[in-house]
């Protein structure tokens, strides 16, 4: 018997199984992310607080990712078209590592957006070439599912870093980084050893990039709203740990209660990331990320009413884990169906180009707010609210364009 919590693909006949290599993948992200866990949320408080950064600063060390992570895309989709997934995301692995090395050992602005630099680029052939690998073992009918139970594995690996690198926030911090380079190795070596070259279509000559987003109208204003989803995503994890620590109460939140906060967030995400597809899958796509634009509106009313009010932030975060759940294997599983086979990797990149543009401008966004004083800082999230209306209403342009 099938429980109730797993993906629909997998009661539909014909699709009950997935792929014994999706769960190599499973593995692998579940281990990245796990190191993942360890920084995103700590970087901003352990770089303003305790090496002494501001958050300008520091939202621009954070963006610097981002940039690199675009050179890094479009290199991940076009190699992964051409030469293959798995060594795309060995060599991702590797480059990984070296950034988080390099961020361990940062001191000042310029070795911290260095290793950003880094770290960015690896990250960047990482993506593309993971989700072009999840597309390549899945039918359509289960590639939403499978979408689902692998950024499942990315929020368990999340939420057992947060947990883990609470511990560590302190004089201890650089080990953060150090634990996450090593949970690179380790994924690299997951794949090097379990991961087969998926099959695939291959062409000769590969499109241009620009070439597909001129033809490609569809793509042009999923390219558009992706972006914003992600602007949303980066202003989650660097300006919303800092916004607690230093905004909320009195002497703000405590290193141990954001971590819990941010421990639950992430369980949140893991718990409810299956049966949340399961359920908005009637919707279809474009109705799934509706109303996913709708939750992260009322979980940045919830923020501006944790620092306004003194509203328990876990409200707040609680609806931005279901605006999580429900935009992120939506949205990869829409560009993957709107993808001819022999360039998924190619749109797999310009899909992921979204996050970095989306990380590129949210960090330093959030950060320049931050630095204001009050009521200019709480302003960032009723910002926030508005353009995640305006997202909503957008996103009725499409119709029934997608299913």
């Amino acid at each position: 018997m099938i429980p109730w919590w797993c993906p629909v693909s997998h009661r539909e006949p014909g699709s009950r199984v997935f792929h014994p290599q999706i769960w190599v993948l499973f593995v692998g992200r579940l281990l990245s992310q796990l190191g993942s866990g360890f920084t995103l949320f700590y970087a901003p408080i352990v770089f303003v607080n305790q090496v002494g950064l501001s958050a300008t600063q520091v939202g621009i060390g954070l963006g610097a990712t981002a940039l690199s992570g675009i050179a890094g895309r479009i290199a991940g989709g076009w190699g992964s078209d051409r030469f293959g997934r798995k060594p795309v995301l060995v060599l991702a692995a590797g480059i990984s590592a070296l950034g988080c090395a390099g961020l361990a050992g940062s001191g000042d602005f310029t070795s911290f957006a260095l290793g950003n630099l880094i770290l960015g680029l690896g990250v960047g052939l990482y993506w593309p070439a993971n989700e072009a690998a999840v597309a390549d073992l899945t039918t359509p009918a289960q590639r939403q599912g499978a979408y689902a139970l692998t950024r499942s594995a990315d929020a368990v690996g999340l939420g057992l870093g947060v947990a883990l690198g609470g511990i560590l926030v302190g004089e201890w911090f650089r080990w953060l980084f150090i634990i996450d380079g090593i949970t690179f190795a380790i994924f690299g070596a997951v794949v090097a050893v379990g991961l087969r070259e998926p099959a695939r279509k291959t062409v000769s000559h590969l499109s241009n990039m620009g070439q597909i987003l001129v033809h490609d109208k569809t793509l042009q204003f999923y390219v558009v709203i992706n972006v914003i989803f992600t602007f949303f995503l980066a202003q989650t994890n660097s300006a919303l740990p800092l916004y607690l620590k230093n905004f909320v109460g009195e002497q703000g939140l405590s290193n141990l209660r954001i971590t819990a906060f941010f421990t639950l967030f992430v369980l949140l995400t893991a718990v409810m990331q299956i049966p949340v597809i399961r359920l908005t899958r009637p919707l279809g796509l474009i109705g799934t990320l509706q109303l996913s634009a709708i939750f992260w509106g009322l979980g940045f009313m919830g923020i501006a009413g944790t620092g306004l009010f003194n509203l328990p932030a876990w409200v707040g975060l609680s609806v931005l884990a279901l605006a999580t759940v429900a935009y992120l294997p939506t949205a990869s599983t829409w560009v993957a169906q709107l993808a001819p086979p022999e360039l998924r990797g190619t749109y797999l990149a310009i899909n992921s180009l979204c996050w970095s543009l989306g990380y590129l401008l949210g960090p330093p966004v959030g950060g320049w707010f931050l630095d204001l004083p009050r009521p200019w800082a709480d302003g960032l999230w009723w910002v926030l609210v508005v353009l995640a209306t305006a997202l909503g209403v957008g996103l009725q342009r499409l119709g029934a364009t997608v299913k």
